[in-house]
């Protein structure tokens, strides 16, 4: 059992650092806004410090999970932030999706304090947090990634290195490239069975059992027919993450045709007021449309 600290208790950090304490480690928690820190002490016990580097003193370990790459520069660099309370030899384990640049930037800067960094984005959304059956893709060094996996299993399903730092964050935009092309066809394949008068469900429950079943269709067709979507993944986040596929796609010449239109109905949606709404909240723009 190790000495634990986790950065950010957001809809992902807070479950993920809770399996940490359940699985026996000694976890120290820190989160921007207090409040839900104490929160998460109550809950599930261990310790609330301050700032990142307060929890990072004395951990074998330091875990992030927070906004974007100013967020995570924030809680890393500077005189509170957590390389300021790291030891040599110990390893920051970064869970939030941000570009590689900023990746490798902080990869380069924990090596100058002989710190490991892996960068380890999740897959799995909220529920996959609070069931601890997230994917975790990695990059960095191989000693450093074998010490962080046997923590990471704590809320994992699969835990894999991938490559050196920053490969981790580029198959993060790998997943949510493909997800975007799936959420987009599944919303014009119900919003199609809605306006031809077919009964969603059973279309479903018989296209999911062949080749166009996926992950998005078995978890999220139910609440797009409800017309629910004050769950799962936020439109504002996913915008996020494929501004950054965008960007990079623009760096190494990937052709992102299909992901850089659903970037645009994600603006649309966001227009309807759907920012904070899942990511399957696409259907609303095809209905509105209609």
């Amino acid at each position: 059992m190790a000495k634990l600290a986790f950065l950010g208790l957001g809809v992902m950090g807070y479950p993920m650092a809770g399996h940490l304490q359940a699985a026996g480690h000694e976890v120290t928690v820190y989160n921007r806004t207090i409040a839900k820190a104490e929160n998460w002490v109550s809950a599930h016990g261990g310790h609330l410090a301050q700032t990142p580097r307060e929890a990072a003193r004395g951990a074998d370990m330091v875990m992030a999970c927070v906004g974007n790459d100013d967020d995570l520069r924030s809680v890393c660099l500077g005189d509170d932030g957590a390389f300021a309370g790291m030891s040599a030899g110990t390893i920051f384990v970064d869970h939030t999706t941000v570009s590689a640049a900023v990746t490798r930037e902080l990869y380069a800067a924990a090596a100058n304090q002989q710190i490991g960094l892996v960068d380890a984005p999740v897959s799995g959304g909220q529920a996959g947090a609070e069931n601890g059956v997230l994917s975790v893709m990695c990059g960095g060094d191989a000693d450093h990634y074998a010490a962080a996996e046997t923590v990471i299993k704590a809320y994992a399903r699969i835990c894999r290195r991938i490559g050196e730092s920053g490969a981790g964050q580029l198959t993060k935009m790998c997943n949510q490239i493909a997800i975007a092309g799936l959420v987009q066809g599944l919303s014009e394949s119900l919003h199609f069975a809605q306006m031809a008068g077919l009964d969603g469900r059973a279309v479903v429950e018989v296209i999911s059992q062949g080749a166009a079943g996926s992950w998005q269709m078995s978890n999220r067709y139910e609440t797009m027919l409800d017309d629910k979507f004050d769950h799962g993944f936020a439109v504002d986040w996913m915008r996020k993450d494929l501004g950054i596929c965008l960007s990079t796609a623009d760096e190494n010449g990937a052709s992102l045709p299909v992901t850089a239109l659903v970037d645009q109905f994600y603006k649309d949606v966001q227009k309807q007021g759907g920012g904070r709404w899942d990511t399957s909240s696409l259907i609303k723009r095809l209905q509105n449309e209609g």
